[in-house]
């Protein structure tokens, strides 16, 4: 499902709907690969959103079936099965999204990020950084920026209500005030 799904949809959208909606992008070339040009992230993303989503459904159907409560009985770390579930999801996600990737590439996808921001996507820090990551990454500045890019109300309200701490009400607080 990690692998399958989001190929399909990639073939389908290139090869089905690529060439009518790649022609509506605009610009000089259009056609199929502008079109897979455009549409390979929206799948790239749909596959992570699928792969958390699987993961969330099969914890809660292990909290709600007992394995849980069975596994409390045994001398077992209390995040073990959470550890489990996370580790499983995130190797079959990165093996998801190689090959969607190498079937985008094979069907016209030709990105135009080098491999600095391909390693910035995929949350590790470019080469040569400092552990921390650099500066411009790290700086309130672009923390602040990145919190106006959405929607601070709705994140901090949805924020707020699952830690339900005064931290995080007072720091929606500030971004709120800061807009």
């Amino acid at each position: 499902m990690v692998i399958a799904l989001p190929v399909i949809f990639l073939l389908l959208f290139v090869y089905v709907f690529g060439g009518t909606l790649g022609n509506g992008l605009g610009g000089v070339a259009g056609g199929r690969s502008a079109y897979a040009d455009y549409v390979t992230p929206g799948i790239l993303l749909l596959a992570m959103a699928g792969a958390a989503q699987g993961t969330a459904i099969a914890v809660a159907m292990d909290m709600t079936e007992g394995i849980v409560a069975r596994f409390r009985t045994m001398s077992i770390a209390r995040a073990a099965v959470l550890t489990g579930h996370v580790v499983g999801a995130v190797t079959q996600t990165l093996l998801g999204l190689v090959v969607v990737v190498a079937v985008a590439l094979l069907v016209g996808f030709r990105p135009d990020a080098g491999p600095a921001q391909w390693l910035a996507v995929s949350g590790s820090p470019p080469p040569g950084s400092s552990p921390g990551g650099p500066a411009q990454y790290a700086s309130p500045a672009s923390a602040s920026a990145r919190a106006a890019a959405c929607s601070p109300a709705r994140a901090c309200r949805a924020a707020a209500e699952a830690c339900r701490s005064t931290a995080a009400a007072s720091t929606c607080a500030s971004v709120s005030a800061s807009r």
